[in-house]
């Protein structure tokens, strides 16, 4: 049988888009996957359209929060029910290419516990806007690497074997708790593998936080001193790096 993912994903008013991110699963050519979505205490419809999908396809999993508590707190509901092999992520405005698991399980095989693609940015309307991310990426990437921000590591473009790690929960962080994830793990002497490929459409809205690059800064810095603990001076150093790849350079 095939390798089980569990694909996390939250939801907070998605009724816009987790339609279309559903059917970017649905017709992936690797079909032996579980989706775990927690909603957020949507105002929407969102959680009326899950309910009406999960009727309709048993391998979604719904669960939905008492109050709402942001990203992390939701995706890690979801992650305390995965029941896979692998671990993937999976916003709920974000669309998967058909053959991206398939291609993704592959390329991890028995080795690799940490990998990510590629991805490409897209509008609202599903339009492409020109710009792709880590496509001059190669090889592998450890701790120091992901705190100079060598690499992107797009949160759904992500793949972890379960197994290898003993502690997946994103830390409790309104925003960037995806990378300081990422930092977590790589600090257990772990490295993340590209699979250079794009197999993701990554949305860009006009409330994105990657829209907003001074507030993505904030958070980033916010990461370094309060949740990595670095020293003032180490700090410094990563931001640097991190605001000539992030900021001023085009990935």
């Amino acid at each position: 049988m095939k390798t089980l993912v569990s694909i996390i994903t939250p939801s907070y008013n998605s009724i816009n888009f987790i339609r279309s991110t559903y059917d970017s699963l649905s017709q992936q050519t690797y079909s032996n996957w579980e989706w775990l979505v927690t909603d957020d205490c949507s105002t929407d419809e969102t959680f009326t359209l899950l309910q009406e999908l999960m009727k309709k396809d048993s391998r979604i999993k719904l669960f939905k929060n008492k109050v709402n508590s942001g990203a992390a707190v939701t995706r890690n509901v979801s992650l305390e029910h995965a029941k896979g092999d692998f671990i993937a992520f999976l916003d709920s405005d974000d669309l998967w290419y058909s053959d991206k698991l398939e291609k993704q399980v592959s390329f991890m095989g028995d080795q690799i516990n940490f990998s990510f693609t590629a991805y490409e940015l897209i509008d609202a309307e599903n339009v492409k806007v020109g710009k792709t991310v880590d496509t001059k990426q190669k090889g592998s990437f450890n701790y120091q690497n992901q705190l100079r921000k060598k690499a992107t590591m797009g949160c759904s473009t992500v793949m972890l074997r379960r197994s290898a790690f003993n502690d997946i929960k994103m830390p409790l962080i309104r925003t960037r708790q995806d990378y300081a994830l990422w930092l977590k793990l790589l600090k257990t002497g772990e490295s993340a593998v590209i699979l250079n490929e794009i197999l993701t459409q990554y949305r860009i809205l006009p409330d994105s936080i990657s829209r907003n690059k001074i507030k993505a800064a904030q958070k980033t810095w916010f990461v370094y001193r309060e949740i990595e603990k670095l020293s003032f001076f180490s700090a410094c150093i990563s931001f640097i790096f991190y605001a000539w790849r992030g900021v001023f350079k085009t990935q």
